[in-house]
């Protein structure tokens, strides 16, 4: 058994329903905003937890942590920015 006895088959496109996906509504201005704190919060606790590893000696758990940060704000500033 493959499991996929009661799943209609993939339709081959040459259906009359179109392949587009409907315009992507942008997200209110406030809520970007939450959002974008709520990543700068999390990327202070990351960069905080990254520097006190690397202080002590923790070099991999303080580049993880480092990295954590960076991509974080990089997900943040994406949230600002495209909605």
């Amino acid at each position: 058994m493959s499991g996929h006895e009661g799943r209609p088959a993939p339709s081959s496109g040459s259906g009359s329903e179109p392949d587009t996906e409907p315009p992507r509504v942008r997200r209110p201005l406030v809520e970007r905003l939450g959002l974008s704190a709520i990543a700068v919060v999390v990327v202070l606790l990351f960069g905080g937890m990254g520097a006190a590893a690397m202080i002590s000696g923790e070099w991999f758990l303080g580049a993880m942590g480092l990295l954590g940060a960076l991509m974080t704000a990089w997900a943040g500033l994406r949230t600002l920015l495209r909605g």
